[in-house]
């Protein structure tokens, strides 16, 4: 490799410490090792940036490559000297550490999706990078989220949790004066996308409910349907919640799961996803003899199979013949399966929810009514997601503004 051609490959920026500006000028040897040469410039920081960015073009521009062994013992001795003391912590490796500060300070299911974001997509990305702490500008980041949107085709919203976490990771460090400003701070984030739900109109949903009468999944799609019920509490309801004498529904435990390193979680939670989804609902007639005949049912089951019973799950209502608990998962896929083998419309069984409240909003119910019949944590999630919906509301605006304005 010639000289000419080793100067071509010499990269360079500059790095501030203690108040001073220095040139570190990035090259391979000849044998294609990674090396790094530290100039002070003398210059103090402030003021001095244009003056030192010069400094750092005639640096590159007049780099000798000197491949003498005495030569580069003495480069790789000031190298050490300069380095001393300058964090060289990659990106990658901050991120992984961060993870880890915060991991007992956010909820599991939160964690593993820090965890899944960190480990399968940031740091693999800026490994390859090799880009220190330190060097990390916000054009790096930016280009990390143009490479997702393009190259590995997520969605803007996936994008903006990858920046959620860059940022309040970087946050950290620029609290703690490992760094002098938060390089995400300069970042144009993606424009999050509208999220709009599908829905079963009511004929679907009575549809539904006929095919899965007797089955397995026929629970699931009741709650979802008539009561919105989410995943998580579906799996997580208990005959402890249910008051047969008033005949109401308590919604107060949640079982949730995801995956964390290849290992498939489960997270049970005696309370609820926020405080108002902790609520009381009626039993309607239907729902009450459904779950007579299926504690009824556990009864029996126990007594047959005995030893063989699952125990740990006394006490669930959503159990199989065996007493093993229904996995949230099962429900994802078996609902989709469902629809698949009866010709119906694809939706996802969230979706279920939102038929819920369309339902609900288009026979007159309030927006008021609808956010405490799904138990949203305030009015405004509810008339985000479904204001569109809200027809009735309009309806009445038209017949108050028919009797003051005659057209």
């Amino acid at each position: 490799m010639t000289k000419e051609v080793l100067k071509n490959m010499v990269a360079g920026h500059l790095q501030e410490k203690k108040g001073l500006f220095y040139i570190v000028l990035n090259y391979k040897d000849e044998e294609g090792k990674r090396k790094s040469k530290w100039i002070a410039t003398g210059l103090p920081v402030k003021g001095n940036k244009k003056r030192a960015e010069s400094l750092l073009m005639d640096a590159r521009k007049n780099f000798e490559f000197k491949p003498n062994e005495e030569t580069e013992k003495a480069q790789d001795k000031q190298n050490n000297k300069e380095n001393s003391d300058v964090d060289q912590t990659l990106f990658a490796d901050y991120m992984l550490d961060w993870l880890e500060t915060v991991k007992h300070r956010i909820e599991l299911i939160t964690y593993i999706s820090y965890a899944n974001a960190v480990k399968g997509r940031i740091v693999p990305y800026f490994r390859e990078k090799s880009i220190t702490l330190l060097e990390l500008k916000p054009h790096h980041i930016q280009d990390f989220y143009s490479h997702a949107l393009n190259e590995w085709g997520v969605s803007a919203n996936t994008v903006i949790h990858y920046h959620a976490n860059i940022r309040s990771a970087l946050q950290q460090a620029f609290i703690t004066d490992r760094i002098t400003a938060n390089p995400a701070d300069k970042i144009i984030r993606p424009k999050k996308e509208a999220f709009v739900g599908s829905s079963y109109s009511a004929s679907e949903v009575n549809q539904l409910l006929g095919i899965v009468k007797g089955t397995k999944i026929e629970l699931a799609v009741i709650l979802g349907a008539f009561y919105g019920l989410r995943r998580s509490e579906v799996v997580g309801l208990k005959w402890s919640a249910i008051d047969l004498f008033n005949k109401t529904i308590t919604i107060r435990h949640t079982v949730t799961s995801g995956s964390l390193n290849g290992k498939l979680i489960t997270i049970e939670k005696d309370r609820t996803k926020n405080k108002a989804s902790l609520r009381t609902l009626p039993l309607v007639d239907a729902f009450y003899d459904l779950l007579l005949q299926m504690k009824e049912q556990q009864d029996t089951n126990q007594y047959l199979f005995k030893d063989s019973y699952c125990k740990d799950y006394n006490g669930y209502i959503y159990v199989d013949a065996m007493g093993e608990r229904i996995k949230p998962n099962y429900i994802t896929q078996h609902f989709a399966l469902v629809l698949k083998k009866n010709s119906m419309r694809h939706i996802r069984f969230h979706d279920l929810r939102h038929s819920c409240a369309t339902l609900l909003l288009s026979n007159g119910v309030s927006m008021k009514e609808v956010q405490e019949w799904l138990g949203h944590s305030d009015y405004s999630t509810t008339a985000n997601i479904y204001s569109h919906l809200d027809y009735s509301s309009k309806v009445s605006s038209a017949n108050t503004m028919n009797e003051v304005i005659k057209i």
